[in-house]
């Protein structure tokens, strides 16, 4: 009798185990290499003004250099087109874009000085 419940338990064992290992799944792919989130903005430049195009409204953007400087922040803007002309010299920059239904954008970005 000993032995036939030992057997039982190791069966369950075993099913339980199947189960778990047939039905569990994988947590889906946050990044998939060659996926790209197509943004709902564009960034056109002209030597140091940059205009934002974007489908949806803008809320905010903040515009900071490498090192951490903070050079361009504008709230409320509320607009689906905004102009923005950097104030300093250099030429790699960070940029967040925040639209409309929370959804905040961030990239680094680099300018050329007009000719």
């Amino acid at each position: 009798m000993y032995s036939m419940m030992r057997a039982v338990r190791r069966l369950m064992a075993v099913v339980s185990l199947s189960f778990v290992v047939a039905f569990s799944q994988a947590q889906p792919a946050m990044d998939v290499p060659g996926k790209k989130e197509v943004k709902p903005y564009q960034l056109l430049s002209s030597g140091r003004q940059i205009t934002i195009k974007s489908t949806r409204e803008i809320k905010h953007i903040m515009l900071w250099t490498t090192s951490g400087y903070r050079v361009v922040e504008q709230k409320e803007i509320n607009n689906n087109y905004f102009v923005l002309t950097i104030p300093v010299s250099q030429k790699t920059f960070f940029l967040m874009i925040g639209l409309s239904g929370g959804k905040i954008y961030t990239e680094k970005i680099g300018i050329r000085d007009a000719p």
